[in-house]
Order: C-alpha cells, then sequence, then structure tokens
C-alpha cells in the first residue's frame, strides 16, 4: 500500500519534479507492455494497491487517477504497428496526444519520427513519459498541458482510446479532424470505446492486446486502428 505522506504534493506546495520522479519510481517496476517486448517502461506491477491506495489522496489534492502507470490497449497497438512497420512514421513529425505512458510517442522516436512530442494535462503522465523516453534512449519531448486548439506543426498524429467519455471526444474530434484537414496523419486506436465516431474513419489494422480485468472487463480487447478523415 501506498501512504499518503509519500505521495508527491501538487504544484504551489513543494511539488518538484525530481519528489515526481522518485514516486514513480517507487510505485512501478520497469516492465514491459503485451506485444510490445522492444520498449521497457515504468509499470504498476499490482495495479489495485496504487489504483486504491492513491485514489481518495489523489482526488482531495485535485490529481488524475494513475493512467500513466498502465500501458493502455490503444497505445500497445499504436506502437506494435510502428514498430513492425517503421515507415509510417520515419522522418515524420510525430504527436502522441493523450500520452500516458509514452509507449506510442517512444516507438515512433525509436521507428526514425523526428521530432517526437508527447502531449499530457497529467503532470504525472508527463514525468513518466520523460522517464520512459530516457530509459529506452528515446528523444520525445514531452509537453505539459492541453494542446487542442493549436495549429498545426505535426505529419502525423497519435491518439490512442481518446473516445471513452463524451465531454473528452467532443473536445477533441473537431480539433483533430482540422489537424486532419491541415495534413497530417490521424491515427485513433479505439478498442471499443463508446464515443468513437461514427464515420469519417478509415481502418489500417487490428490487433488483440491482452489486458486485465483490473483495467477492463475482459481478458484481451480488439484494438482497430483508424485514420481520421478531415470529414
Amino acid at each position: 500500500m501506498i501512504a499518503p505522506n509519500a505521495l508527491p504534493r501538487p504544484a504551489g506546495e513543494g511539488w518538484g519534479g525530481g519528489a515526481v520522479e522518485a514516486f514513480i519510481r517507487a510505485n512501478t517496476a520497469v516492465s514491459h507492455a503485451p506485444l510490445v517486448p522492444e520498449i521497457a517502461l515504468h509499470l504498476a506491477t499490482e495495479i489495485t494497491p496504487i489504483w486504491q491506495a492513491t485514489e481518495s489522496w489523489l482526488g482531495e489534492q485535485g490529481i488524475a487517477p494513475p493512467f500513466w502507470a498502465f500501458a493502455w490497449p490503444g497505445s500497445v497497438a499504436m506502437a506494435r504497428l510502428i514498430l513492425d512497420e517503421p515507415g509510417r512514421v520515419a522522418g515524420r513529425r510525430v504527436l502522441d496526444f493523450a500520452a500516458g505512458c509514452g509507449l506510442a510517442a517512444i516507438a515512433a522516436a525509436r521507428a526514425g519520427a523526428a521530432p517526437v512530442e508527447a502531449a499530457e494535462i497529467d503532470p504525472l503522465a508527463v514525468a513518466a513519459t520523460r522517464l520512459n523516453a530516457a530509459l529506452n534512449g528515446a528523444s520525445v519531448a514531452a509537453l505539459a498541458g492541453d494542446v487542442v486548439g493549436q495549429p498545426c506543426r505535426w505529419d502525423t498524429v497519435l491518439a490512442g482510446d481518446v473516445c471513452y467519455e463524451a465531454p473528452m471526444a467532443a473536445h477533441i474530434l473537431p480539433w483533430l479532424r482540422g489537424l486532419a484537414a491541415a495534413g497530417a496523419e490521424v491515427w485513433l486506436a479505439d478498442p471499443g470505446r463508446a464515443y468513437l465516431p461514427g464515420s469519417g474513419l478509415a481502418p489500417i489494422a487490428r490487433f488483440t492486446v491482452p489486458t486485465t480485468r483490473e483495467l477492463e472487463d475482459r481478458e484481451a480487447r480488439e484494438v482497430t486502428l483508424h485514420r481520421l478523415l478531415a470529414r
């Protein structure tokens, strides 16, 4: 179990980058996501303790639950496709949007994409992405904050498992379609979430990704990678 006094403090209360990184290292282990043995990540190995022991404390501090501590099926599928077919991103400017632990961004960097950026609104996820990129010797710039609305400066945008809530989908999809209209190739990796658009998608690939019942309601997810069309 994780004691509340072992957790980092929010910004403005002495929550420095070193404390965040120490928290991540203390509550994860270096391991590998299913289907992606090439990339090492700081991941939670006992899901329930980190999730439940931190839940009430994180809520009091206004910090998101530790989604960054897991490799979610959408990111796993994108990383696998990129590593299998590096020509899809090599030499391209890549954004891993809502990057979580940074898995897809790291795969893109290893496949020869440059520059690679990983955007997250959760400061713990930003720190986890930096740690994971360093662990793999990958050049990834971790961006803190909401990039929705920014003009297109990328050739490829990776969005793994982002259509799980109606407000989230409504916030991001018009912007992502705008990026596609501006010439970016936008990937949506969807494991069967409720708010995936019903049109304007071109399937790229499909993977069966092992998961766990602590994270999902089944032991594997069928993940379809789509190219999001401008309309």
